[in-house]
C-alpha cells in the first residue's frame, strides 16, 4: 500500500533528472519571440505530394530548434486553389493575419503598438544561387504586397558538404568515414558536383566543393546541369587528370530539377550518381539559421560556463 507521501516501500521511484551544470550542460531551446514574423519556406519546381513532404519535414526539423515557429510553405508554382498554395498568397494571408490581430486588439480596448518589422521571413529552398528562381521569389514579394524580408540561398556551408558526403555514402560511391579502415568497392575517385544556375552557381558550388574534397581526399569539380555539355565536360577533365572511377553528386536540395535531369546527366558522364540532398536534417537547420540571423535570434541558447 502507498503511504500519503509516495509508494510503498520497495517500490522504485522515477525521480527527476537533475539539472546538469557547469560547461558540459546542454543548451536549452530558445523559443520563438511573441510576434515573431513567419518563416516562409520559398519552394521552387513543379508541386508533387513528394515536394510538399520534403519541405514539410525541413521545416518540423526547424520548429523542433526553434519551439513555437510561425513556419509556411510557399511555392513558385503553386496554385491557390488547391493545396499548394503559391508564395505571394501565402505571404499576403499572413499579412493579413497580423492585420486581423492587431484590429482585433483594438477592438477589445488592448493598448498595442502598431505592427513593425516584416510580417515573414523568406528562405529560399535552394543550395545555391540561381537567378531566374530568385527572381521569381523577388517579383512574389512585390505582388504579394507584404512586408516581407528575404534571405540569401542556403549554401555554400560546411554542413553542405557533410550532407553530399553522406548521400554518396549512401549510394556505396564513399566511405561513409575515413577514419574507418575498411574500403568501398564503388568509391569514387573523383566527384562532378552538380547544380543549376549556370557560371555563378557553379563558382559558388565550388566553394563547398573544397570542402566535400577535403573530407573525401580526391577531386571534386563543379558543373552545371542547366548548361548543355557542361557536366560532360567536367567529367572528361577528371578522366583527363587521372580519375577512373566517377560520381555524380547533385548540389541540390531536390525539387529544383525534373526527376530524370540527373539520370540523363549521370549517363552522358559515364558515372553513378546520388541522391539530391533532401530532408537531410542539416538542411532544415540552415533553413532555421537564415531566418534566425534576418532576425538577429539564436535558436540555440548557449550554455554559461560556470
Amino acid at each position: 500500500m502507498s503511504s500519503p507521501t509516495g509508494p510503498a516501500s520497495g517500490l522504485p521511484v522515477r525521480m527527476p533528472r537533475p539539472r546538469q551544470s557547469g560547461r558540459h550542460r546542454r543548451p536549452e531551446p530558445v523559443a520563438a519571440p511573441e510576434g515573431a514574423p513567419a518563416l516562409v519556406l520559398a519552394v521552387p519546381g513543379e508541386p508533387s505530394t513528394a515536394t510538399r513532404s520534403l519541405a514539410e519535414e525541413l521545416l518540423s526539423i526547424a520548429r523542433s530548434e526553434l519551439p513555437g515557429l510561425d513556419a509556411r510553405i510557399g511555392y513558385l508554382d503553386g496554385d491557390d486553389q488547391g493545396e499548394y498554395p503559391t508564395l505571394d498568397a501565402v505571404l499576403a494571408h499572413a499579412a493579413a493575419e497580423r492585420t486581423s490581430r492587431y484590429e482585433l486588439a483594438l477592438a477589445v480596448g488592448r493598448e498595442v503598438s502598431a505592427p513593425e518589422g516584416p510580417v515573414a521571413v523568406v528562405v529560399p529552398l535552394l543550395a545555391g544561387p540561381e537567378a531566374s528562381t530568385m527572381r521569381r521569389i523577388r517579383q512574389a514579394l512585390v505582388d504579394s504586397h507584404a512586408a516581407a524580408e528575404l534571405t540569401d540561398v542556403l549554401g555554400p556551408h560546411p554542413l553542405l558538404a557533410e550532407a553530399l558526403h553522406v548521400r554518396l555514402s549512401e549510394a556505396g560511391l564513399s566511405r561513409a568515414d575515413r577514419a574507418r579502415l575498411f574500403t568501398v568497392a564503388t568509391a569514387a575517385d573523383g566527384i562532378v558536383l552538380a547544380t543549376v544556375g549556370g557560371e555563378e552557381a557553379v563558382q559558388a558550388a565550388g566553394i563547398t566543393g573544397m570542402l566535400l574534397a577535403a573530407r573525401l581526399a580526391v577531386p571534386v569539380m563543379a558543373a552545371a546541369l542547366d548548361e548543355e555539355g557542361s557536366i560532360a565536360s567536367i567529367a572528361e577533365q577528371l578522366r583527363g587528370s587521372g580519375s577512373a572511377n566517377l560520381a555524380l553528386a547533385p548540389y541540390l536540395i531536390g525539387p529544383e530539377v525534373a526527376g530524370d535531369l540527373l539520370e540523363t546527366a549521370a549517363k552522358e558522364a559515364g558515372c553513378a550518381f546520388a541522391e539530391p540532398l533532401g530532408a537531410y536534417p542539416a538542411i532544415g537547420k540552415l533553413v532555421l539559421g537564415q531566418y534566425a540571423t534576418a532576425l538577429g535570434i539564436t535558436p540555440q541558447q548557449t550554455a554559461q560556463v560556470h
